[in-house]
């Protein structure tokens, strides 16, 4: 709900998180200012178990769309689908410019390209450390080491200070693509003083350091060197460092690597065009190809590590893809860590391959998968070098901005000036002060085949209802000629009614009926009335009693 402030300063810099503060995914901030707002971000999110059949959410843009006119850019950190994925959804509503970085826009450009929406949209590239203004914003990029190429932290200079928005990322002094986070750029940026801090919590609660991508290149050459028969790796479609090390790995073991999976081979095809895969052995072969060589001379990547519906591991877990299945002496390697919400889907994958006889090996048992994610020694380090006046943890679940707050706190910063803020509050900076003074409508968007559902769409809350409620029908008969009874009250249920307790309370609620019909309902409310009388009694004492919430349907037959 959006509330009102008509006291906002008018040389007062607003900070309002859209997405990504108190959840993972659909990242977006939006920067406020003189009646002008960039954005940061524009990601999805994979919707957990608690929201059926949607595909996945975005975040609710209705203060962008309500002032679009103040919008003067949409700046990308990252090509990640929870940065980048609600790009075509808040494009065709806001179509502000976007500024990224060259990986990242091609992978932005791939997805318009996708919705119809490339023409009509204003891509721009930018390199590191060379600013450039958004109406009075002056922004610059800057390198940050993440699981991705092309990682940027952004700064954006105001007339009140300089704001520092890290984006993603960790502190890898061996990385793969050999470029590390900037601390150079932000050390001139913190010499002449930083206002506020916007820094990634997502590993706010680990100790020590985040280890490097070097420690999964070593695992994945000694799997695929003593593999005995095929070896089939999957991972995140976007890490394109991981595929790298794959390739040199089985370039190294005199292998061939094949590509299955549609975003997974559009994103090699394009990082090898623009040079961020290098290939100098002509290791990648079509899978047709590799079909045809000894089973020990072949490594596949594929999507599917966090257990998606669609994606090709899955259906090789199933047995229903059309061109894989599992072998004896297959190797099969999950090189990621589970989004949360997924490990249930993730587990599901890994038993049934066990099942169909492959040797299964997945981050909890070997290294082959590090976090993209500073620890807190890094996330220390970040808060060190910058010395905000002011401090905002992002990106992560409630508990991680209050643990990345926490670390700010035993730095002796002081904690007035740190601000675990959630989507849709409003921090209002100011030359004296600052404080959350507003909140603006925020939420997810649900999509489900190109439809948008936001949270309180009617058939979303429905699906929600039934999905932790269940459903129970209750039918009674009337005889309309003296408005009365006609045998049993009678009830089904599905979803509901699974052990002797709630049928216990079925029981009592269908009595409590029987007698408000017979003594107050019957012959003074019409039909409709009586309905609706029903359904919410029933509703309330199965609430009152399990504090459960199943849909109530009342069906009254009249003879």
């Amino acid at each position: 709900m959006t509330t009102s402030n008509s006291n906002y300063s008018t040389n007062s810099l607003k900070i309002i998180p859209l997405g990504g503060l108190g959840e993972f995914g659909q990242n977006m901030m939006a920067i406020e200012m003189s009646g002008e707002i960039v954005v940061i971000d524009a990601g999805l999110l994979f919707p957990d178990k608690d929201v059926p059949n949607a595909d996945f959410g975005v975040p609710d843009i209705a203060y962008l769309e309500k002032n679009a006119h103040k919008v003067k850019g949409i700046l990308i950190t990252h090509g990640h689908e929870d940065h980048i994925g609600a790009i075509p959804y808040v494009v065709s509503r806001v179509n502000a410019p976007i500024y990224s970085s060259n990986l990242t826009n091609a992978l932005i450009s791939s997805k318009l390209k996708t919705h119809g929406l490339l023409k009509e949209s204003k891509l721009n590239i930018i390199d590191p450390e060379v600013p450039f203004y958004l109406g009075k914003f002056r922004v610059t990029f800057f390198r940050v080491c993440h699981s991705i190429p092309d990682s940027m932290g952004i700064a954006i200079s105001t007339s009140l200070g300089t704001l520092v928005h890290t984006g993603d990322f960790k502190v890898d002094h061996t990385p793969q693509d050999g470029l590390s986070t900037d601390f150079s750029y932000l050390s001139k940026v913190a010499e002449k003083g930083i206002l506020l801090l916007m820094s990634d919590s997502t590993y706010a609660e680990m100790e020590g350091h985040s280890e490097s991508e070097m420690v999964v290149g070593t695992a994945l050459q000694e799997i695929i060197r003593n593999s005995k028969g095929r070896v089939l790796i999957a991972t995140f479609a976007s890490l394109i460092s991981r595929v790298q090390q794959i390739i040199d790995a089985a370039f190294s073991q005199g292998k061939k690597v094949s590509v299955v999976g549609r975003s997974m081979n559009n994103n090699v095809k394009m990082s090898l065009r623009m040079g961020y895969i290098n290939d100098p052995g002509n290791v990648l072969v079509p899978i047709r190809q590799s079909a045809k060589l000894p089973d020990n001379k072949v490594v596949i990547i594929a999507t599917g590590s966090q257990g998606e519906p669609s994606s090709v591991m899955s259906r090789i877990s199933k047995g229903n893809h059309q061109q894989l299945s599992v072998k004896p002496n297959d190797t099969i390697v999950l090189s990621s860590s589970p989004i949360p919400g997924n490990e249930t889907s993730v587990s599901k994958i890994i038993d049934n391959l066990f099942r169909k006889g492959a040797n299964v090996i997945y981050n909890r048992i070997s290294k082959v998968h590090v976090h993209g994610h500073g620890s807190k020694e890094e996330l220390k380090l970040m808060l060190e070098v910058t010395n905000p006046k002011y401090f905002i943890p992002i990106h992560g679940e409630y508990r991680h901005l209050l643990a990345h707050a926490k670390i700010s706190n035993d730095l002796g910063r002081p904690s007035r000036n740190t601000f675990v803020i959630e989507d849709g509050d409003v921090l209002e900076i100011s030359p004296e002060s600052a404080r959350i003074v507003d909140t603006v409508e925020s939420g997810t968007i649900y999509i489900e085949n190109k439809n948008f559902m936001n949270s309180q769409n009617n058939l979303m809350k429905e699906r929600m209802d039934l999905m932790s409620g269940g459903v129970v029908t209750i039918t009674a008969t009337i005889n309309g000629g003296n408005n009365t009874l006609e045998g049993p009250i009678i009830y089904a249920s599905r979803g509901f009614h699974e052990n002797n307790e709630n049928e216990s309370v079925l029981k009592s609620s269908l009595k409590m009926v029987q007698t408000a019909l017979e003594e107050k309902w019957l012959g003074v409310l019409n039909f409709k009335e009586i309905e609706k009388k029903v359904s919410d009694l029933v509703s309330d004492n199965i609430y009152k009693e399990t504090e459960k919430r199943p849909v109530i349907i009342t069906l009254l037959k009249l003879t």
